[in-house]
């Protein structure tokens, strides 16, 4: 049994001086004052909080960031790599993420659900599903070898994408995600994604297997589709208006603007880049606030040395120039665990006890979010230290 005494941000409120008390891999009890049940491990910390949940990024284990080198990286190297960033997320704070697409996260939740690896909960897709030519088909290959290397199946026409779905529920997906337009990945302008007949088949086919549909999208038309299509998740989510707003809040469908990755330099200067993401971090992120979306943190970082594991609490760190300190804690915790279908992101008594211990106050300074200020980490029923304990 184990004791955690100090303020508390239970994923709705603050509680000033508690007690969140663990059993097993369930918080069993919530209180405010101090109750340490004998035999107890007692810890006392600063501020006590559900444990950060990145609602979308990817295992890509790559060096380099491109969309070459995310398709033809060898793939004993995306897992060793991949393993050192599961540990690396959970002693920084991460208990759950949510991996939109890549060669290795449906067996990284295997072995994580074993206990054969550390690291946080993984909610993969398998491989994400595109349009031939789309978004991240390596155009420089042949077709044939871009599917074979591809982390994404490929497939054109309502019947082709059901069949996709099936092929990524065989992989052992927890979640579908989908390209309704492309990106800057390939340079240049926006390309179509999906059509909506196509969203459509998809939505469906995920739908009736019991699964969420993700959408990367860019720009109206294809956050039109994603959102007549009836997907669960918009990514990214560039270029909406007031439209587009009332559309995704009457659908109570979650947005998740992945500002962390668009504050890094990505390849050669693209005008319609950089117009598009100073949008983003203006009138975009305004909208979304003021018809009150329900907006979860993800990162989109993939692992590279431009987009490292570890250091996606910067998320939150953005999302809190446009709302309160608090909203933002509950945008990487209770709100992305609800956008992700998780019985987590809250202290509360029969929820899993993802829980951290934070040297600091976010609520004053969301900075200490940081590894640095992360002292323990409570996953499975264990305690691991957190950054915040290790010397340089």
């Amino acid at each position: 049994m184990i004791a955690l005494v100090g303020k508390i941000f239970d994923g709705e409120k603050i509680i000033d001086k508690g007690t969140v008390i663990i059993e097993g891999n369930n918080i069993i009890k919530v209180i405010e004052g101090v109750e340490t049940p004998q035999g107890a491990q007692v810890i006392n910390g600063d501020f006590i909080m559900p444990g950060l949940i990145d609602a979308h990024m990817h295992f890509f284990g790559v060096e380099e960031d491109n969309v070459l080198s995310w398709n033809i990286v060898n793939e004993i190297d995306v897992a060793i790599r991949s393993t050192r960033d599961m540990e690396r997320l959970l002693r920084s704070g991460f208990t759950s993420v949510r991996d939109l697409g890549s060669k290795v996260a449906t067996r990284l939740s295997y072995l994580q659900n074993k206990g054969e690896i550390i690291g946080p909960t993984v909610i993969a897709s398998g491989y994400s599903l595109a349009i031939t030519g789309g978004d991240d088909d390596p155009k420089d290959l042949p077709l044939d070898i871009a599917q074979r290397l591809s982390y994404s199946f490929y497939c054109d026409s309502p019947y082709e994408c059901r069949k996709a779905v099936r092929m990524v529920i065989r992989q052992g997906a927890g979640v579908v995600k989908v390209y309704a337009s492309g990106a800057f990945s390939q340079g240049g302008r926006i390309l179509p994604g999906f059509s909506l007949d196509e969203l459509k088949a998809i939505v469906d086919e995920a739908h009736r297997a019991g699964l969420k549909v993700a959408s990367h999208a860019y720009g109206k038309d294809a956050l039109m589709n994603s959102i007549l299509a009836g997907v669960d998740t918009i990514e990214h989510g560039l270029g909406i208006d007031d439209e587009i707003a009332s559309m995704i809040k009457e659908r109570e469908i979650c947005y998740i603007p992945t500002l962390a990755t668009y504050e890094i330099p990505f390849g050669q200067p693209n005008p319609e880049r950089e117009n598009l993401i100073r949008r983003h971090f203006t009138e975009d992120m305004k909208i979304a606030v003021a018809h009150g979306l329900k907006i979860a943190a993800g990162t989109d970082y993939v692992g590279s040395k431009k987009r490292a594991h570890g250091g996606n609490y910067r998320e939150a760190v953005l999302l809190a120039r446009y709302m309160s300190n608090l909203e933002a804690l509950k945008a990487i915790t209770s709100t992305a665990a609800e956008c992700l279908g998780l019985k987590a992101g809250y202290l509360k008594e029969g929820y899993k006890a993802d829980v951290i211990v934070v040297k600091g106050n976010p609520l004053n300074n969301i900075e200490d979010l940081s590894p640095s200020n992360i002292l323990y980490v409570i996953k499975d029923g264990r305690i691991f230290r957190g950054y915040g304990l290790y010397q340089d």
